[in-house]
């Protein structure tokens, strides 16, 4: 840690940031297979979607809509992506994979309920 004034900088630990967004890529593919299997699997067993937009693209458009979403998300952070210095990188799989994760965990609690 260096204080310059006002201002205090902490010195981050080295971290291999291409390896860590590569594993945060993974776990982006992982959570969407995820979310949209139990979401598909909730929706089968009488749940509803809690969220409107997908909802929305899911009544109108079934599965595809819910895909077109994801892309959609997808899309997104690989365009700004690249505004990113290479240390923040990670931040946009991150960014993906959080909610994505949380609603498999939240799905599958309520698939798990029930039964």
């Amino acid at each position: 840690m260096s204080s310059d004034g006002a201002y205090v900088q902490y010195d981050l630990p080295d971290i291999d940031t291409v390896a860590l967004e590569r594993a945060l890529w993974v776990l982006v593919a992982l959570s969407l297979i995820g979310d949209v299997v139990t979401t598909f699997v909730g929706l089968h067993l009488g749940l509803a979607e809690s969220n409107p937009v997908a909802r929305s693209a899911i009544e109108g458009y079934g599965l595809l809509g819910m895909l077109v979403l994801k892309a959609l998300a997808i899309g997104v952070g690989l365009v700004c992506r690249p505004l990113l210095p290479e240390a923040y990188r990670p931040i946009v799989p991150a960014g993906l994979a959080l909610p994505w994760t949380i609603a498999v965990f939240i799905n599958l609690y309520m698939i798990s309920m029930t039964f």
